[in-house]
């Protein structure tokens, strides 16, 4: 069985536990605290030196960064497939991956949020305005390339869920956590809501987690 570090409201350790459920890979989740520094500790570590979550173990084997590791999934277990046949298709769906993984994530994580008011100093709204105003940078980017592809239906890719769907439905989660505006973005929210009724989404969800505190 595959070992899953994971922190619950991790959104990149969400994109890894909505691939294994939609391949349906079980997995032993492994909770990392991220407020109690525990993926800075040496036990977590020795897994995984970049200090990061989420990290896959299969055979003493780890993988970390969760674009590798769901591309490491789509490979080891191609059924049912995530990503489309076609190499034009492939590199649509991968465009949109990184648009959440490269665009918008690295400049509103956790690390960045934190260097923003710990080290700059700047005030909370101003924090807030950040990472709202790259969240819709971010999110327009998706709407327009949703569009200008037209290859979205269902889903981001036709009727298929795809890695464009898992790596998505967690970023609209950090949105509507942050309160972001979203009504400019109607069909990567209709995509996104369709995708949330899907029972591997939802038993992915970060605040149905055994490790969850929800206030």
């Amino acid at each position: 069985m595959f070992k899953l570090f994971t922190y619950w409201r991790s959104s990149t350790a969400y994109r890894v536990r909505i691939a294994m459920n939609l391949k349906r890979l079980a997995y032993e989740p492994v909770y990392v605290s991220i407020p109690k520094l525990e993926h800075k500790a040496q036990p977590y570590l020795a897994v995984n030196p970049q200090g990061l979550v989420p990290a896959l173990v299969e055979d003493g084997k780890v993988v970390a960064q969760s674009l590798a590791i769901l591309e490491y999934l789509e490979e080891r277990t191609p059924q049912p497939a995530l990503l489309p046949e076609g190499r034009y298709e492939r590199a649509y769906v991968r465009a949109l991956t990184q648009i959440v993984g490269c665009e918008i994530h690295p400049l509103n994580n956790v690390r960045v949020l934190k260097y923003l008011e710990q080290r700059l100093q700047v005030s909370a709204d101003a924090k807030l305005a950040w990472y709202r105003d790259w969240m819709a940078e971010g999110l327009a980017s998706y709407e327009a390339t949703l569009q200008a592809c037209a290859m979205a239906g269902d889903f981001c890719y036709g009727d298929q869920v795809t890695l464009a769907d898992v790596c998505l439905v967690p970023q609209i989660y950090n949105a509507r956590r942050f309160s972001c505006p979203l009504d400019a973005y109607p069909r990567t929210m209709a995509i996104a809501s369709r995708c949330e009724r899907l029972e591997p989404f939802i038993r992915a969800f970060p605040d149905t987690q055994e490790d969850a505190v929800v206030s």
